[in-house]
């Protein structure tokens, strides 16, 4: 497996995954995504900015994740201090063919790469309450739940947002 930097022409199988992880997602209760969101645009805007990391097992896409220094606005309800620069992983997911074979792992370990060479030592990342999967690997990778919070922009939802400091002597 191997984690690279997403390309334009990645868009249309990332959002083939997509229409394979949704309807997984809904059934277990988790409605964080749905037809409208997220999006080919929201993706596209992700490779343009250089955020978008895919996961990739023997050629295939495996996982994505956004890799960004977004915080949503919500975040200072669990204390966080959104003026502080952050890296924060939005629109984590694995294909259903590959779960359990360490890919969002990967991914997430891709985000302390990320952190290191932008010398930016907080990591941040939210999931719906209903995401069991991402509320076991979180603390698995050293990162301590902040509280839970609702987005605006995904009203009648609750978010778990998680933190992950990097030491200083870590470079």
């Amino acid at each position: 497996m191997q984690v690279r930097q997403g390309r334009i022409e990645d868009v249309v199988p990332v959002m083939a995954l997509v229409r394979r992880v949704v309807p997984l997602m809904r059934a277990n209760g988790n409605l964080q995504w749905d037809a409208r969101y997220p999006n080919a645009a929201v993706f596209e805007r992700d490779v343009e900015r250089a955020q978008l990391w895919i996961a990739e097992d023997e050629g295939q896409i495996a996982g994505f994740a956004a890799i960004t220094t977004d915080q949503e606005p919500e975040y200072v309800e669990v204390g966080w201090d959104t003026s502080e620069l952050a890296v924060v992983v939005h629109r984590l997911a694995v294909d259903p063919a590959f779960q359990g074979k360490g890919i969002a792992m990967a991914l997430m370990l891709q985000a302390e790469v990320v952190a290191r060479m932008r010398g930016i030592a907080v990591l941040r990342v939210d999931t719906n309450t209903q995401n069991e999967a991402t509320q076991r690997l979180f603390p698995k990778l050293g990162y301590s739940l902040a509280g839970e919070i609702g987005l605006s922009f995904r009203p009648g939802l609750r978010f778990c947002c998680y933190e992950k400091r990097l030491s200083q002597s870590t470079s």
